[in-house]
């Protein structure tokens, strides 16, 4: 496998991007990050329904209207960080905080069963610290408990004090500044709810900042994010601000998973970037290459003129009308357009390369 810096410099000799592919570019990675980042969570949206909301702001298909905002919630927060890197400033609790304000919006309330059936609710605070215990049951059923509501403003100050101080130092590469950092904010756990969300735009807070591509934990391979994580709280134990100031050496499996994280997604991105051709096109992180021409023939009839019919579209490809039927049928099964009932027009939501 090659080394990082061999993947890090090759990805770099392909900029400046013509303005086109550099368009391409930065629309995939906010599908991509916003769908996954708010999926691994529990957000039900499609990946079809992200991209007609955060590209063509339409609402499209059923979902809890609390996904819809949360997913608009999201972009707002990845834009706000982004801006933020233009800023250069050292970063504050207070970024952090307003970054968990943007995402959560307001505060709302949690209504929970204890055993014996008794109702129970806590506020979750937007932008606040937590004001209760928070933990999570593992996969082998025992309780991870993360650091407490008295211990979390003062483990937050050391946390954002030492991601300054190390990063003015240099004595830490950029890869391992921001997975160490994921690792040691998911050990305190400040907030109530959004944590995951927070730690991973912080990742390419700190990534960005340094010249970095910006990278998506896909929520396809979410057991192995959490199963990293795991295999370092086994060697780091279970007391939070062990974990909060957990060393390089005691994370090392999920350095290890991030480093090849980091690797994978750039290679994606030289692959998007150079990889080209008329049945070459991409969806999710992934290459994905039509045998027949026919395909991306109804993809860009459909880019072109979205309210076309079977009839008009039977006529523009030259191939009958139950193979059309075949081929649009495949293309929706798989996610890769999309039809709104509402205003009777095709969305094609995989992504050509030329």
């Amino acid at each position: 496998m090659k080394d990082i810096e061999v993947v890090y410099n090759e990805w770099l000799s392909l900029f400046p991007l013509n303005e086109r592919k550099r368009a391409q570019l930065a629309g995939k990675f906010t599908i991509e990050y916003n769908y996954n980042s708010n999926h691994i969570e529990g957000n039900t949206l499609t990946y079809g329904q992200t991209e007609l909301l955060l590209l063509f702001g339409k609402v499209s298909g059923e979902a809890d209207m609390k996904d819809f905002e949360e997913m608009k919630a999201s972009n707002v927060g990845l834009k706000m960080m982004t801006e933020e890197v233009k800023e250069k400033h050292p970063l504050t609790e207070t970024f952090i905080r307003q970054l968990h304000k943007t995402l959560l919006r307001e505060d709302y309330t949690v209504y929970t069963t204890l055993p014996g059936g008794v109702q129970s609710s806590y506020i979750v605070h937007a932008g606040r610290y937590k004001t209760r215990p928070n933990s999570v049951i593992t996969r082998y059923g025992n309780r991870f408990e993360y650091a407490s509501p008295e211990e979390t403003p003062a483990l937050m100050h050391d946390l954002v004090k030492w991601y300054n101080d190390a990063e003015s130092s240099g004595s830490y590469t950029v890869v391992e500044l921001a997975s160490l950092f994921h690792y040691r904010y998911i050990r305190i756990h400040p907030f109530e709810d959004g944590n995951g969300r927070i730690a991973r735009l912080m990742v390419n807070y700190i990534l960005s900042r340094h010249g970095w591509p910006m990278i998506v934990v896909r929520s396809r391979n979410k057991q192995s994010y959490l199963n990293a994580l795991h295999q370092s709280d086994l060697v780091v134990g279970p007391i939070p601000s062990d974990g909060a100031k957990a060393s390089l050496r005691e994370i090392r499996h999920f350095h290890t998973y991030f480093t090849n994280l980091i690797k994978t997604e750039m290679q994606a991105d030289i692959d998007f970037i150079t990889k080209s051709g008329e049945n070459i096109w991409w969806y999710d992180g992934q290459i994905v290459t039509f045998r027949s021409p026919n395909t991306s023939k109804i993809l860009f009839t459909l880019q072109e003129n979205p309210a076309i019919t079977y009839d008009e579209l039977t006529k523009a490809i030259g191939i009958n009308t139950s193979a059309i039927q075949k081929q649009i049928n495949n293309l929706v099964k798989k996610g890769y357009i999309q039809r709104r009932d509402s205003d009777r027009q095709w969305h094609v939501l995989i992504t050509s390369t030329i």
